[in-house]
């Protein structure tokens, strides 16, 4: 070995020293020792490179039986860094074998527990359970495990079918509900567009009788108007009533009617023609 090493961004790397751990190294360029001394081999010095980025690693599926003796295979893609690289390398083998392996068994115990419907109905549960389930063991060996998601989850095939059937059931279900909702705004929609239109036309109908009485309380405005100007025109010249009287005659006259002349009064009466 050199005694020059360079660590790459995002890695740490672990100086021995004759077998025995010396310190870390970080991202950059490091000497070991000096050149006689690595020339003599008088001391013997090995750096091993630890990633610390994310990474991930896929737990195959697995044949699991649920609480209700259902058999079913689960995969899980699972995501990890290494926040301790000197607890990562010395504490045990292969952190790497070691996450696969908890993962494996926390599925396994959190499957063993639930009946196969509870399953169904949220794999998020899976997921959190497992995650939280091997967090502190992970701890112990300087890994993070940041989640563990469902690949996948398989069933045997006549239980495949069965719930085949039963989501064919929930879409139908499904649709027929939404269908339902549809039709139930539709026919709300029209309710309130009918009664909307109701109202309005009420609205219209009572401003034209409001108009109308308004018009005919104008017109008897005037025409009472009228006659309070005419019979203080008449009352301030008597002599207009005879001119009134006198245009009567002509025009009955021109309708031919017939009259009695020199009653009390000077009034005049029409006699209705034959």
């Amino acid at each position: 070995m050199t005694n020059h090493i360079t660590i790459p961004e995002s890695h740490v790397g672990l100086l021995y020293e004759d077998g025995a751990f010396e310190r870390e190294l970080g991202p950059g360029s490091h000497h070991l020792g000096s050149f006689w001394e690595w020339l003599s081999g008088a001391v013997t010095r090995r750096v091993t490179i630890v990633d610390l980025r994310e990474r991930s690693v896929t737990i195959k599926g697995q044949e699991i039986l649920t609480a209700d003796k259902a058999a079913i295979r689960i995969s899980l893609l699972v995501y990890f860094k290494v926040i301790d690289a000197k607890a990562a390398m010395h504490r045990v083998t292969s952190y790497e074998e070691r996450i696969y392996e908890d993962v494996q068994l926390a599925a396994r115990r959190f499957l063993a527990s639930r009946a196969l419907g509870d399953i169904l109905t949220d794999r998020n549960e899976i997921s959190d359970a497992v995650r939280e389930d091997v967090a502190g063991s992970a701890g112990g060996y300087g890994v993070e495990i940041l989640r563990a998601d469902v690949k996948d989850l398989v069933f045997p095939g006549n239980l495949r079918e069965i719930m085949n059937q039963v989501l064919e059931v929930e879409r139908r279900s499904e649709a027929q509900l939404v269908q339902a909702r549809r039709e139930a705004e539709v026919t709300k929609i029209k309710a309130d567009a009918a009664a909307a239109a109701q109202r309005a036309q009420l609205e219209l109908q009572r401003e034209l009788e409001r108009a109308s009485l308004e018009a005919e309380a104008d017109k008897h405005r005037h025409r009472l108007a009228w006659e309070i100007e005419e019979a203080a025109a008449v009352a301030a010249r008597p002599e207009l009533l005879r001119l009134r009287e006198l245009a009567t005659l002509a025009d009955m006259a021109k309708t031919g009617g017939k009259f009695v002349v020199g009653l009390p009064g000077s009034t005049l009466t029409k006699i209705a023609s034959e």
